[in-house]
């Protein structure tokens, strides 16, 4: 089991232990820390984690602002990948096309989502691989949709 999924697993039993896997999570990237984030699910092929909507993240309308939402995005899709990559694969961010839909005014639940099958390809050299995003508000509305473009490649030997 991926050391990611073990650790959710592990704390999320416990009291306050999604709480401690997300502050943990976010030390691996500081950017992460800017936003807060609580993560919700982490399975294999599914990540989703909260943007609280407070004075840190809002922009100039008092909405929560596009790199807070990106940068939610971005760390649902690394505990996805973190969780489902087989041992003898690595990743690497390759792009990121996003679309702003609606206004970003509630807490917004960042979503990462891939097929099964997806990460177990034909690896050949190496290959992209999409990793679906979207963000929603707390009354279902879509505000922010696109795909984090992903390079898979084998892990070099040691």
């Amino acid at each position: 089991m991926p050391a990611v999924l073990d650790l959710w697993k592990k704390t999320s039993a416990l009291p306050l232990g999604r709480r401690i896997f997300s502050f943990a999570f976010s030390q691996k990237a500081p950017y992460f820390a800017t936003i807060r984030p609580r993560f919700t699910v982490i399975e294999p092929d599914r990540a989703e984690l909260v943007i609280r909507k407070r004075r840190g993240v809002h922009n100039h309308i008092g909405t929560v602002h596009a790199i807070a939402l990106c940068n939610g995005l971005e760390a649902a899709m690394g505990a996805l990948a973190e969780s489902t990559i087989p041992r003898d694969r690595r990743w690497i961010p390759k792009g990121m096309e996003v679309a702003y839909t609606a206004k970003a005014d509630s807490d917004i639940t960042c979503i990462a989502e891939t097929d099964p099958g997806q990460w177990t390809a034909d690896l050949g050299e190496g290959y992209d691989l999409p990793v679906r995003v979207r963000g929603v508000r707390q009354d279902g509305t879509v505000v922010v949709e696109g795909e984090i473009r992903l390079w898979l490649s084998a892990k070099p030997r040691r």
